[in-house]
């Protein structure tokens, strides 16, 4: 995802650090909270169905999980940010009552959460291309539409997700009813220019002279210097600061340490969150960065894109562009007023409505 810059990576392996470095009566509280989370998340409802499995997909043990109040709703497919970024230690805080019209599907991409966890690293790092992403995600669909007795399926994808659902839709349509992109990538060169501005407009706006001696020092940005691991921390810093991750916060507590109170995840799990995206991010850097799907002027399915309306993480100009000049057999921009990357989380009701209204539909027929 996350998920889902450099620096929110890094701040995200910080903050599990610090959330496991506390106490005794802190960790038990925890414990206890977990089992209440637990219960009340609990699908008790005939015909519902509550699962998580390992599943082989590309050779490599990824985790699933499944959610929903009754088999017979559409199943939604959704592909986490990052990379290496899961949705599924967060999930509990905002599906629920979008499990009463979808089948929620969540995995932990290869090197992400538990499924990094589950494998051993020796030959992981050269199977971390954007290729292999997309056919797992292909693989995975493929898996749910038989296990479950489904013709198709709903694909969400959300930041670095977004790049591997869209290589998903465009190599496999006949697998997708449509396809919804939340904080979308078309051109991450792009939003590395608009997010840097944004941060250097807002550090002149509040006379921020630390941030603007930052960001003046790798001016200009991204050039036709290397993009290197400290340049994108540089740029992305003051961005989030400024609410670029989570519209109107300096920070993304909340969102850093949601996967404490998993009821799915334990401490070493949420570790492995941290190591996953570590192993992961010099990986697939050099991929990442070349990633462009402007030339794509035909879209095969119907497609989505939701937008936060501060969303400078990845910025939301270029997917609304995209979708102005794009064909496609349905297409619509869903702009949401108070969120910035995090949408699920920030505007999760607009979210809920958004899809059973405009979505969902095209599933049901």
């Amino acid at each position: 995802m996350k998920k889902n810059s450099l620096i929110a990576v890094l701040a995200l392996f910080i903050c599990c650090r610090m959330g496991l470095a506390q106490g005794t009566g802190q960790a038990e509280e925890n414990r206890e909270a977990k089992k209440i989370i637990a219960d009340l998340d609990s699908i008790v409802a005939p015909g519902g169905v509550q699962e998580k499995y390992q599943l082989s997909l590309g050779n490599m043990r990824q985790w699933i999980y499944v959610r929903g109040q009754d088999r017979e709703n559409p199943i939604v497919l959704f592909v986490h940010g990052g990379p290496a970024s899961p949705m599924s230690p967060l999930a509990w805080s905002f599906q629920r009552p979008m499990e009463e019209y979808f089948t929620f599907v969540n995995y932990d991409q290869r090197a992400s959460g538990k499924t990094y966890a589950a494998n051993d690293t020796a030959g992981l790092g050269s199977s971390l291309t954007i290729e292999r992403y997309a056919d797992d995600a292909i693989e995975l669909a493929g898996h749910l539409l038989k296990k479950y007795g489904k013709r198709k399926l709903i694909l969400i994808g959300h930041s670095w997700g977004t790049i591997v659902g869209m290589k998903a839709a465009l190599k496999r349509p006949d697998l997708f009813y449509a396809y919804v992109g939340i904080g979308q990538v078309i051109n991450t060169m792009d939003n590395e220019r608009l997010s840097f501005q944004y941060g250097l407009q807002q550090a002149k706006k509040h006379q921020n002279k630390k941030a603007i001696d930052a960001l003046n020092s790798i001016a200009p940005y991204p050039g036709n210097q290397p993009v290197t691991r400290e340049r994108i921390i540089i740029a992305r810093t003051w961005p989030q600061y400024y609410g670029g991750l989570s519209a109107y916060r300096n920070d993304s507590f909340f969102f850093f340490n949601l996967p404490l109170l998993s009821p799915d995840y334990t401490a070493e799990d949420v570790n492995a969150i941290g190591a996953g995206s570590l192993y992961t991010l010099d990986r697939v850097m050099p991929e990442f960065l070349r990633v462009d799907f402007k030339p794509v002027k035909r879209f095969p399915i119907p497609v989505f894109m939701f937008m936060g309306r501060h969303d400078y993480t990845t910025p939301s100009q270029p997917p609304a562009a995209w979708l102005d000049q794009v064909a496609a057999p349905k297409k619509k921009a869903i702009w949401f007023e108070r969120s910035a990357h995090l949408i699920p989380l920030e505007e999760p009701g607009k979210l809920l409505i958004s899809l059973v209204s405009e979505v969902r539909p095209l599933a049901l027929k």
